[in-house]
């Protein structure tokens, strides 16, 4: 590998792209954590029983020994920290709820980690609103004037499991593009230049580029400029509406070999009738690139290829 191209791969590796995956999904919380979760709304704290243990918050089967739930107790809104841990959204840690057998992770509310040690007593801090989630149990905060008792009887008015639970799960990531794609993305959002690299055997073009031709398995060593234009190889209609799409279905994907390259890229094919593209993109189309006005540093900076 040269040196100039040793050099520029160095300047790429440590460019990361900043990203999120959002996601929105249904939890089906079971018989007696649906319960427990409904209680809280009751300012309630539920157990399940199973054999000689309480299970607090209340579980179908115990996790030690699978034993099934007999039945649903009352605990206090009171116990003991047997662990912690600070991070950056706050302090947590595992409760062990009075007369319970194994504690649980939930936030402490108004005690600074300082003056948290392991056996600290605490109470529930409950949420101003009920929500129908976990976080109707708001934390735990500093003991005051709850009292505790021993397991009882569940109240007779017990709530209903809820079913259904609507959650969303966020994710923020830096994702390292490393020396090759960074390569790639940084041509691409600088100056609308697609590069692509040459094994230094088989002298095949590969885009993506990447360390080693996946054909000889050859280190590639010289980066060539490829023009955004190229041939359907093949395509698919999608008719099925998925979290992430960037288009509403129906649309065209396709895999696109742009002209002097060995690899297939997939990509959109825009501007097309879904069912006119059954012949007008199948293999063999000729198509090119049409930029986006958005500057992102990722195959996203082409919005689609249209039909030529």
């Amino acid at each position: 590998m040269s040196t100039a191209l040793t050099n520029e791969l160095d300047d790429m590796s440590a460019h990361t792209l900043a990203s999120q995956i959002k996601m929105p999904y249904t939890l089906t919380p079971g018989q007696a954590t649906g319960i427990f979760i409904a209680e809280l709304a009751q300012r309630r704290l539920i157990g399940s029983r199973h054999k000689d243990r309480i299970l607090v918050p209340a579980q179908d089967f115990s996790g030690i020994d699978g034993e099934p739930a007999s039945g649903f107790v009352e605990v206090a809104p009171v116990g003991s920290v047997t662990a912690f841990t600070t991070t950056a959204q706050g302090t947590f840690a595992h409760i062990l709820i009075d007369g319970s057998s194994t504690p649980f992770v939930h936030r402490i509310i108004g005690i600074d980690a300082k003056d948290l040690s392991v056996g600290t007593r605490v109470e529930v801090i409950w949420a101003n609103e009920a929500s129908g989630t976990m976080m109707d149990l708001a934390g735990f905060g500093p003991i005051g004037a709850s009292a505790t008792f021993a397991p009882r009887e569940a109240p007779a008015d017990l709530s209903a499991a809820l079913e259904q639970i609507d959650y969303s799960l966020t994710l923020d990531y830096q994702h390292a593009y490393g020396p090759y794609y960074g390569t790639l993305f940084d041509g691409v959002k600088s100056d609308r230049r697609v590069r692509g690299i040459k094994c230094s055997k088989c002298r095949r073009v590969l885009l993506p580029p990447r360390a080693l031709c996946d054909v000889c398995f050859a280190p590639t060593a010289e980066w060539v400029d490829v023009a955004a234009v190229g041939t359907i190889q093949a395509s698919s209609i999608v008719h099925i509406e998925f979290v992430g799409q960037r288009l509403k279905p129906p649309y065209v994907y396709a895999e696109i070999v742009l002209d002097g390259t060995s690899t297939r890229l997939i990509h959109m094919v825009g501007h097309v009738d879904p069912e006119e593209a059954k012949t007008l993109a199948a293999p063999g189309a000729r198509v090119q690139a049409v930029w986006s006005d958005r500057r992102t540093g990722s195959l996203a900076d082409i919005e689609y290829f249209e039909l030529i």
